[in-house]
């Protein structure tokens, strides 16, 4: 596919990479390369010696390829930073950067299937090497699975309904599009707030089609352990899931339960917070709606 738009605007572009206390020397990851936004402002800070290695598993994003010695872009998911790291010969980096999500450019090709404002077939992967998309996930998952998607990834408490109704519905003929999977739900979208539960139901799917939560736990577990002592991470969320699992992650290395206290009764922690959490001005926010709902954390490891 030929991209014939712009990536948006990087979301706290200055105050994610400030996050990083960037060396010039040092080895950076911007694992969420889009349109190059992020990872050009890495580069304006790095020395002759520095280097920046780039993720993104979009094929449409390698038309954005940045011509600098210094930066390596590898088409692939980061949830496997360890491993193509290691296939470069890096076992350890100054500091890594992500912004999270959807990007405006995923959201704006209506053939995606990521935006509700068009009608378009059921898509929603993020690569397309995925064999996973929206329409499997809409028609061939069972009850139970839909329900699990609808209540965990849309936080809908609905759910249950939710997914009797698509069930009810494909055994008279699959649901093939957007424009088709909005009619189906619509006894559950209420004209005051029809937009923002059909955001919640897409970003369900969208999620479990991308596995977006495995993905970042993965990440963030590896991240800890390419990370030098003293490296930065640098992470941008969108909504509460993700918020969430960064903010568990960053205060205990955990998912799930508490650290272990030491013979002195500590605990043992392998990050320390870098500031408060940055949400973005008004201005910002004005500039690129998506910004709205951004929220950047900042962690150093010990």
């Amino acid at each position: 596919m030929k991209v014939t738009m712009e990536y948006h605007n990087p979301v706290l572009l200055l105050e994610s990479v400030d996050g990083l206390n960037i060396k010039p020397d040092g080895i950076y990851v911007d694992v969420t390369f889009g349109g190059g936004g992020h990872s050009r402002e890495i580069l304006s800070r790095l020395g002759p010696n520095g280097k920046l290695f780039a993720f993104d598993q979009d094929e449409d994003a390698l038309a954005n390829v940045i011509q600098d010695e210094r930066v390596v872009l590898i088409n692939e998911n980061f949830r496997f930073i360890k491993r193509f790291l290691r296939f470069h010969n890096v076992k350890a980096v100054d500091g890594i950067l992500g912004d999270l999500g959807v990007s405006s450019h995923q959201f704006d090709v209506a053939e995606r299937g990521f935006s509700t404002r068009f009608d378009a077939e059921l898509d929603m992967r993020m690569s397309q090497k995925n064999d996973l998309n929206a329409y499997r996930v809409v028609n061939e998952y069972d009850e139970e699975n839909l329900r699990r998607v609808f209540l965990d990834y849309g936080e809908l408490k609905n759910a249950p309904a939710i997914a009797r109704v698509i069930l009810e519905a494909r055994e008279k003929h699959p649901i093939k599009n957007t424009e088709e999977l909005k009619q189906v739900l619509s006894r559950f979208l209420p004209t005051h707030k029809s937009h923002k539960i059909l955001a919640q139901m897409y970003q369900a799917i969208r999620i479990e089609v991308n596995q977006e939560m495995d993905v970042l736990k993965e990440f963030l577990e590896q991240s800890l352990e390419v990370l030098k002592p003293g490296g930065r991470l640098s992470i941008i969320s969108y909504h509460s899931l993700e918020d969430r699992l960064v903010k568990r992650f960053i205060k205990n290395g955990m998912f799930e339960g508490e650290p272990e206290r030491d013979f002195f009764g500590n605990f043992s922690v392998p990050f320390r917070t870098i500031g408060k959490l940055i949400v973005p001005n008004n201005e910002q926010i004005k500039e690129n709606n998506r910004a709205r709902s951004a929220k950047l954390r900042i962690a150093e490891k010990i």
